[in-house]
């Protein structure tokens, strides 16, 4: 089944591209709806119980080669003409940008409710006892003295595009999620650690596997220490994986290549990592939480190489960072009803490599599962980063030491070229929003005693 435009969202858009057109511009609108439920649980009982609701609109106006943009949360008459209104008004003072026009794309295009809008059959009661029952669990475990952080989430988003030239796209999906982060203290030592899950189904999720490993994850950390100053190989977990990965995708950017600030910007088409690095971005992929059938201009998703055997393919464009290179956008518009057009990723991923796991964890390395610093200690022009971490020194694939108080540095753009091997499995992260290998990088210099 199909998801379906309202009639008051079809007005809504008929209004808005009727007073655009009258002022002589073209136009296209984003709106934006979200419920959510949010609970948490201290000491036993219900701690947090929120409900919200919102919607907005937001429209990007388009004349005289000038660009404007406003919103408005609002959805009555005179809300969306003054929308347009200042819009328009903001065009005005906008530089000129040639290459920024409303795309001719009369699709309609829809998400498929059957696969991303299940029917959540759990009422709130239910929910609430599974919450008390992750505190409760993690509680009841030797040395957790505390569940700080905690939360059980359930949530609908639907987004939803129209365009003077005709289009018309809908996407909507339900999610529910549950997270723990838990305070384990011995003596003087503490660790605090946590992990997630997210599901379509509240029946889905699985709080004793939650509570055995947000527990595992800081009970085992406990002991650590610093490791001795040298080289050593890294493999970071899923969550730490996808994370680096994450703050470095300026060399992926369209936007970042015509703004003269990606370091990549002229090598599409040269090798810039390991031959045997593959990534892509599968936005169809329907069992990842990113999946998306457009991006934010409309345009129709597809599966996309940006590195293949270590050699850049493209870029993430938007319809104008294309046009300015002369090419086709590859379908990764980013825009909120807020926001300028930039470009984003929908589920970046990895390609399989072929170390099975015993050759992945042969011999000795660092196993990174905990980061600190990351953000603020990364360069993602130059590539440089400098983070604290936590984590254990492995030998063929065996933890023999707890890890903590290292600093892990180096220059992601170098490790990428100096890959041990990669796994023969994907894994997701817990928000499953991105899906890779583990990658064994070598010679990452690590800073303890």
């Amino acid at each position: 089944m199909d998801q379906r435009i309202s009639d008051k969202l079809n007005t809504a858009s008929n209004q808005v591209f009727d007073r655009a057109r009258a002022a002589g511009a073209e136009a296209d609108l984003i709106v934006s709806e979200a419920d959510s439920l949010s609970l948490q649980a201290l000491n036993g009982e219900l701690d947090k119980h929120t409900v919200s609701s919102t919607q907005s609109f937001g429209v990007r106006v388009v004349k005289d080669e000038k660009v404007g943009i406003a919103y408005s949360e609002a959805s009555d008459e005179e809300s969306l003409n003054w929308m347009v209104d200042q819009a328009l008004q903001n065009a005005t003072y906008s530089k000129s940008e040639p290459h920024e026009k409303i795309l001719d794309n009369k699709q309609h295009l829809t998400s498929d409710d059957s696969i991303f809008y299940l029917d959540d059959v759990a009422t709130v009661d239910e929910q609430i006892a599974l919450v008390l029952q992750l505190e409760k669990g993690l509680l009841e475990k030797d040395l957790v003295k505390n569940v700080p952080y905690n939360g059980l989430g359930q949530g609908t988003s639907s987004r939803y595009l129209f365009s003077s030239a005709g289009l018309q796209a809908a996407s909507r999906s339900r999610a529910v999620h549950a997270y723990a982060y838990a305070l384990a203290e011995d003596g003087e030592k503490n660790a605090m650690e946590g992990t997630g899950q997210v599901q379509r189904l509240t029946s889905s999720l699985d709080i004793p596997k939650l509570i055995e490993d947000a527990a595992s994850l800081s009970l085992d950390l406990l002991d650590g220490k610093p490791i001795a100053s040298n080289k050593y190989d890294v493999i970071f977990d899923n969550e730490c994986q996808v994370q680096m990965f994450g703050v470095f995708t300026m060399v992926l950017s369209g936007k970042a290549a015509k703004e003269g600030i990606n370091p990549w910007a002229n090598k599409v088409g040269k090798s810039v990592t390991d031959s045997r690095l593959q990534i892509l971005d599968k936005p169809l992929f329907v069992d990842g939480f990113g999946y998306a059938l457009f991006d934010d201009e409309g345009t129709a998703t597809a599966d996309t190489a940006f590195v293949t055997d270590g050699v850049l393919q493209t870029f993430m464009h938007n319809s104008v960072t294309a046009s300015h290179f002369g090419l086709e956008t590859t379908g990764h518009a980013s825009r909120g009803t807020k926001s300028t057009l930039g470009v984003g990723y929908h589920q970046l991923m990895l390609g399989l490599g072929e170390a099975n796991d015993a050759e992945l964890k042969a011999g000795e390395y660092l196993e990174v599962t905990s980061m600190a610093g990351l953000h603020s200690g990364a360069n993602p022009i130059s590539g440089d980063f400098s983070f604290g971490a936590s984590g254990f020194l492995c030998r063929d694939g065996v933890r023999v030491q707890p890890v903590r108080g290292i600093t892990v540095a180096g220059n992601f753009y170098k490790m990428l070229n100096k890959i041990q091997c990669i796994g023969d499995n994907a894994h997701w992260n817990w928000e499953r929003s991105s899906l890779m290998p583990s990658v064994r990088f070598a010679d990452l210099a690590i800073s303890g005693d």
